[in-house]
């Protein structure tokens, strides 16, 4: 078998990607999404691949899957009901939380504070208390026990989860509550706090065990049937999930730990990057994945995503990792309107979304969007790819005069004030994750990926200072590409809460070294040779008296020659980059964890067969644009007939079956040895 397959589901279409491990050739295709169901399109899609690729299911070694089910589990509120048992006097811990009101000075006053996951009438106590260093102060009741459960199976409770006060140093009395709701409720999903998180702070831990409850029974439903269906249809190959922090865990796990996969969707962007400015011989890059409703950012240096400890969906924010992607509303349905009370033109957060979708498109959208200006402008020719599809330009130049008319000014001043005010929007998110990070974004590359990204990642990049704009191969399924060429990853966390000064370096080694054998042993079950497992260590460290942390990665090695001085430095620096100022106060150790990784996939890039630099043998027509406030003469070209050296000078514009990408005029793009378009000023 020397297949991969990369499968991502989008809200509109689901993106499948074929990657030959031996020679690099891959093939791609684009199936509507199934939302009722997504395995039935995946299915359609996977038939479709193989067929176009004649290649046998049976050859396809890793099938590797980004997948929205839990994230929209929680945005549309469609998560179990879950049963919550706690230690007695902490009944209200997910109503109290931490009194965070998001917002302005009045948030409070208009902000609907979002029901929990576990509802009061679900949550119970018990008597059995632990302390702080995990010795038991007062035992369990079995029969109160017994009796709690009975009353949480009888109401009707699809999943059940067990947090109690300073578990995460002692789980004992978590497992055995664990062990009688299995006793009592054998159907029933049971997530243990000690388990899933064991660290400290009682509200993050037991918000994230609910919530890991609460998209349990959706998340296991929808991979035992993609399981099933995948075997029906001849795929023997191993079924893996695309964790949050953009390494990939076995489908079993999946359906024990699914709020490890909340964010699986963004995270296929990120990994899909970094595989391409691994081809293309960059180490630092910035990501702008453009779908129809948002846009997606994150930030890559040395080849290393940023990744943080925190994941958020809606309102919903648990302690798990994840990539560090920033998503505003702006993409290629956003709408564009003009508020009477302003007068001002605003384009989005609201959405035509897939139907009726832009108003270009002729599915019945009445609204203009940024699609539509893109096309007013020239900038997505109403005639692609020899004809296979037409855009209503007519009806994009209709629906974008009224945003005109109520501003007053010409229809192609409207339609590119559309898109200065979106490219705004993606460039204040870009924003975000480096000038606030504290890095300088001139220091990195811009890569635009997603089904409108290379439209607008060279607009972007003049914004940014970010050369070279990228648009890699296949932009649209980069997704699926990502979910291909990734790799195994796990972890561990545990509690360690001790000033830096009272810390013996020994004792540090030794428990790392133990969690190190637990996450190893979990890739071992899971099928990786040990010898292709690697380690790495992180650590939280906090001034003493902080309420967060700055977590900070650090090898054995280095901790043995450097000791504590030297995780003491690196927090001086990381602090000062973040916030500019160090203090004098003593430093605290505050949370340890272990990553075991499996051996990155070598995957080689196809290289493109040499050119002169010229791409005459691509061009498909001669076109007209409107840019820098004036019409003018362009190109369009056939993304598939362009060989490496090829320069295409702005403003042009090149097509391919899943994207389009604008080169603006007083730029030049050269075609990379891998096929990767590199937009730099002429």
């Amino acid at each position: 078998m020397r297949y991969r397959l990369g499968v991502d589901v989008g809200g509109t279409f689901t993106d499948l990607l074929l990657f030959d491990n031996e020679t690099g050739h891959f093939w791609r295709h684009k199936t509507p999404s199934t939302p009722s169901d997504s395995s039935e399109g995946i299915l359609a899609g996977v038939e479709a691949i193989t067929r176009a690729a004649d290649v046998d299911p049976g050859q396809i070694e890793y099938f590797l899957h980004g997948t929205t089910v839990a994230t929209n589990a929680v945005l549309e509120g469609k998560g179990a009901r879950v049963g919550l048992i706690t230690t007695e006097g902490f009944r209200d811990i997910m109503q109290i939380g931490r009194s965070f009101v998001p917002g302005g000075l009045a948030a409070w006053i208009v902000w609907p504070k979002p029901q929990p996951l576990a509802s009061l009438e679900d949550t119970v106590t018990v008597k059995g208390r632990m302390d702080a260093d995990g010795a038991e102060i007062r035992p369990l009741d079995e029969s109160e026990i017994r009796e709690k459960l009975a009353g949480l199976r009888d109401s009707g409770v699809e999943a059940i989860t067990v947090s109690l006060i300073n578990a995460y140093v002692n789980g004992a009395h978590e497992t055995r509550i664990g062990e009688i709701a299995h006793e009592m409720m054998p159907d029933i999903p049971i997530s243990l706090s000690h388990e899933v998180l064991p660290e400290m702070q009682e509200y993050e831990r037991t918000l994230t065990t609910v919530a890991n409850a609460s998209v349990r029974p959706v998340v296991s439903k929808y991979i035992s049937s993609l399981r099933d269906k995948l075997s029906a249809a001849k795929v023997k190959g191993k079924l893996s999930l695309l964790r949050s922090d953009g390494g990939l865990m076995s489908s079993q796990k999946a359906e024990e730990q699914p709020v490890s996969i909340l964010m699986s969707g963004p995270a296929g962007g990120v990994t899909g990057a970094l595989w391409v400015a691994k081809n293309a011989g960059l180490k630092n890059i910035l990501t702008l994945d453009v779908g129809g409703t948002s846009t997606d950012v994150a930030l890559v240096e040395n080849l290393e995503p940023r990744r943080v400890r925190t994941t958020d969906v809606g309102h919903l924010s648990v302690r798990a990792s994840s990539l560090d992607v920033k998503t505003v509303g702006a993409g290629g349905g956003s709408i564009a309107y003009v508020p009477e009370l302003t007068g001002a033109l605003r384009v989005g957060p609201q959405s035509a979304g897939a139907m009726p979708g832009p108003v270009a498109y002729g599915k019945g959208g009445v609204q203009p969007t940024v699609t539509d200006a893109n096309v007013v402008l020239g900038y997505l020719p109403e005639d692609l790819l020899g004809g296979s599809f037409k855009l209503d330009r007519e009806g994009a130049k209709a629906a974008v005069q009224k945003v005109a008319d109520a501003l007053g000014i010409e229809l192609m001043d409207a339609a590119r004030g559309i898109i200065d005010i979106v490219n705004e929007n993606m460039f204040g998110a870009l924003r975000m994750i480096s000038v606030q990070q504290g890095y300088d974004p001139r220091h990195f590359a811009l890569m635009g990926f997603g089904g409108a990204g290379p439209l607008h990642v060279n607009a972007v990049a003049k914004l940014m200072g970010s050369w070279p704009a990228i648009s890699p191969v296949s932009p649209g399924v980069l997704c699926a590409l990502g979910d291909a060429t990734t790799r195994m990853r796990t972890e561990t966390a545990r509690s360690f809460s001790r000033l830096a000064g009272d810390t013996d370096i020994e004792e540090l080694v030794t428990i790392l070294d133990e969690m190190a054998a637990q996450t190893r042993s979990e890739l071992i079950g899971d099928g990786i040779p040990e010898n292709e497992i690697s380690s790495a260590f992180e650590v939280d460290v906090r001034y003493a008296g902080q309420a967060f942390e700055v977590p900070l990665t650090i090898d054995q090695a280095t901790l043995r020659s450097e000791g504590i001085e030297g995780i003491l430095k690196r927090f001086d620096e990381e602090h000062h980059r973040l916030f500019t100022f160090n203090m004098d106060t003593p430093q605290e150790i505050v949370n340890l964890r272990a990553v075991a990784l499996g051996e990155a996939p070598q995957l080689p890039a196809a290289e493109l067969p040499r050119g002169d630099g010229n791409p005459a043998a691509a061009k498909i027509r001669d076109h007209t644009l409107w840019m820098d406030g004036r019409e003018q003469k362009a190109v369009i070209y056939d993304r598939a007939r362009l060989r490496q050296g090829d320069t295409i000078s702005g403003p042009a514009i090149v097509t391919e079956m899943d994207s389009t990408t604008l080169i603006e005029s007083g730029c030049v793009g050269t075609i990379d040895a891998v096929g990767n378009i590199l937009i730099n000023p002429a």
